[in-house]
């Protein structure tokens, strides 16, 4: 199998808080990881990792055989990323948020009008795609951040948080687009929707304070638990101390 995604021993910390840990995982394509943790646990810190926009202490990672460190602009042309907070310009209406997406990914003439329109459908923002992002509502912006991510077209795709936002139908849109492309590419989806990990999700990683706890199936954590996913995370996550 085309391993796309390998981690291994990455660590960060800021001052004398260790965000993540040591951890080391590998991806291959077709798999869909939830990323799963408590606030804090080091998630969106270990994204950013991956995605060039924070720098590991020590460790490595590659994204499609590209080194993070390295090869930042070649795991960047592989990668599409959607952060928590995805930023925005949001005097700019949607389209020319998309068309700068473009020009800042070298994607031209006839290759942009079809990129674009490409995304505009898989997210569902023709009705917004004139008005100015600033006047969206706060699903119709996610929905936004999730079309700069698939823009280009990348073979590995990190989501944080991807459904906050949204309404029920609009969740089950984006899982049903995730299901779409899930054969082609490798997927880390971070929520904190259990729900939604056992709808999408064929691999689950729970982390906390920065370590890996397991590494897993959502069926095979359920049956060596013999309980539901909320009430094994709930096991892995809190210390009797904390609870």
């Amino acid at each position: 199998m085309d391993t796309m995604i390998r981690v291994d021993q990455l660590r960060r910390s800021f001052g004398p808080i260790i965000a993540v840990d040591g951890i080391s995982f590998s991806l291959t394509k077709g798999e869909v990881l939830g990323f799963l943790g408590p606030n804090g646990a080091g998630k969106s810190t270990a994204m950013k990792m991956l995605a060039c926009f924070l720098e590991p202490d020590s460790g490595s990672a590659q994204v499609c055989g590209h080194d993070i460190l390295k090869d930042p602009i070649q795991v960047r042309l592989n990668l599409g990323y959607l952060a928590e907070h995805a930023p925005a310009y949001g005097e700019m209406t949607v389209g020319s948020f998309l068309k700068f997406i473009c020009d800042a990914r070298n994607i031209r003439g006839a290759a942009r009008t079809k990129a674009i329109d490409r995304v505009v459908g898989l997210c569902s923002i023709e009705s917004v795609y004139h008005q100015s992002i600033e006047t969206l509502s706060k699903g119709y912006v996610r929905r936004v951040g999730l079309a700069q991510a698939l823009i280009h077209d990348p073979p590995v795709l990190i989501l944080d948080e991807p459904t906050d936002g949204l309404d029920p139908n609009q969740k089950r849109g984006v899982h049903q687009l995730i299901k779409k492309m899930a054969k082609d590419k490798s997927i880390i989806i971070s929520t904190h929707i259990l729900e939604e990990v056992e709808a999408i999700c064929t691999r689950i990683i729970i982390i906390a304070r920065g370590s890996i706890r397991v590494d897993s199936t959502p069926d095979a954590l359920k049956k060596e638990y013999q309980c539901g996913l909320d009430e094994v995370f709930h096991r892995l996550t809190v210390t009797k101390k904390s609870a």
